[in-house]
């Protein structure tokens, strides 16, 4: 079995990053916004959270170890 220990700070910027690329998408496709404005901070959320996706799927996979199991 696979354990994953991760800081509270390396926690944080995983669940932000998730957090900006799905409130990015959710921007994209709603219709209370006006759509330049919509589109504009939409396209820059998705953006920062695909651009960050890589540097924390790194830190995940770095933290990933083996767990003896009885």
């Amino acid at each position: 079995m696979k354990q994953l220990t991760l800081s509270v700070p390396t926690f944080g910027f995983i669940v932000a990053t998730r957090a900006a690329l799905a409130f990015g998408v959710g921007l994209l496709v709603s219709a209370k916004i006006p759509e330049a404005r919509r589109r504009a901070i939409g396209m820059t959320l998705v953006a920062i959270g695909a651009a960050t996706t890589i540097p924390a799927a790194r830190l995940v996979a770095g933290r990933l170890t083996e767990s003896a199991t009885a």
